[in-house]
């Protein structure tokens, strides 16, 4: 339970810093926020950035080995990034509409996995 607690809370936090971190590059296309100048944009995105914060510290608490959670340090790293660009892509794609997924990406997300089982494996 405390795996699929750790994995959903950093999967919202991911989208919050996705946002915080790119969805600025789209405020052209709102009215309001495309009048913002850049210590606007900052102040929005540490807003967001606030609540990727309420997601991830908790999500990190609950699911490292010494607080009785599954994951070591590196364990949750790792599966912080990958659910990171997973995110990201998945934002790029689909709500940004900015790009296309192609091979390279695939493989490289392949890559991530291979790197999710080295880590994780106990050698």
């Amino acid at each position: 339970m405390k795996s699929l607690l750790t994995l959903a809370l950093l999967t919202v936090s991911n989208l919050f810093m996705t946002f915080a971190w790119y969805g600025h590059l789209q405020f052209k296309k709102l009215p309001w926020f495309s009048k913002l100048g850049i210590v606007g944009i900052v102040l929005v995105s540490w807003g967001l950035a606030f609540f990727e914060y309420v997601f991830q510290v908790p999500a990190n608490r609950i699911g490292f080995e010494e607080n009785g959670g599954p994951f070591s340090l590196f364990q949750l790293k790792v599966i912080q990034e990958v659910i990171s660009l997973t995110v990201f892509t998945l934002c790029a794609v689909y709500v940004f509409k900015t790009d296309k997924l192609g091979w390279n990406h695939v493989l490289g997300f392949g890559l991530l996995v291979a790197a999710v089982y080295v880590i994780f494996r106990k050698w």
